[in-house]
């Protein structure tokens, strides 16, 4: 279950409130932080404020949504997820202004302790094959390369290559989360990854 408060050596880790909304527009506004993101940058207050009271305002079981703060400012400038779904999907965004600072990897690897201390067994991510950075941030946090595939990504209507990485929390070596790989028409494994 989703700590309220996880805390690094330079990050606090917290729930979003409603006070954060300008902080959630100007995350979900900002186009190169959501260029690789199947959603389009948001064009208003309001669709963050709709935003978040359909992600942020009421948890659904099992999922783990932080807003992610330098300890010197409380004003988020990025986020961590764990879907709720099967796949516990790892998925994250840094602005740009605070990037390049291994700050992503250390809250995402805050919220992966957080995922062990709660049982969950694995988590996966995925990442466009042309966003090698994110690719890196799953690299450190240990996660392993498992496969490649292809989807058109909705609402943007384009044709992405994902790369699937794993990391098993519960010592098991040989799970590999196969439901991407089944879903897509296209899929192979990269050895130059």
């Amino acid at each position: 279950m989703m700590d309220s408060l996880l805390e690094t050596e330079r990050l606090l880790l917290r729930p979003f409130t409603a006070a954060d909304i300008p902080a959630i527009f100007t995350i979900y506004s900002d186009v190169q932080t959501n260029r690789f993101l199947p959603w389009f940058p948001l064009q208003t207050r309001e669709k963050a404020a709709a935003l978040y009271r359909a992600r942020y305002a009421a948890l659904p079981k099992g999922a783990y949504r932080y807003a992610v703060c330098l300890k010197s400012d409380p004003v988020p400038v990025g986020y961590v997820h764990i879907s709720e779904a099967e796949s516990r999907d790892l998925g994250y965004a840094l602005l740009p202004a605070v990037r390049g600072r291994g700050y992503m990897t250390e809250a995402c690897r805050a919220v992966i302790a957080q995922l062990r201390r709660d049982g969950v067994p694995f988590v996966t991510a995925t990442h466009d094959r042309q966003n090698e950075a994110s690719g890196r941030v799953m690299q450190r946090l240990g996660m392993r390369y498992c496969y490649s595939y292809e989807e058109q990504w909705m609402p943007k209507d384009i044709p992405v290559v994902f790369r699937m990485y794993q990391l098993n929390l519960d010592g098991c070596r040989t799970r590999v989360y196969e439901q991407y790989r089944q879903n897509a028409r296209v899929s192979f494994v990269e050895t130059d990854v």
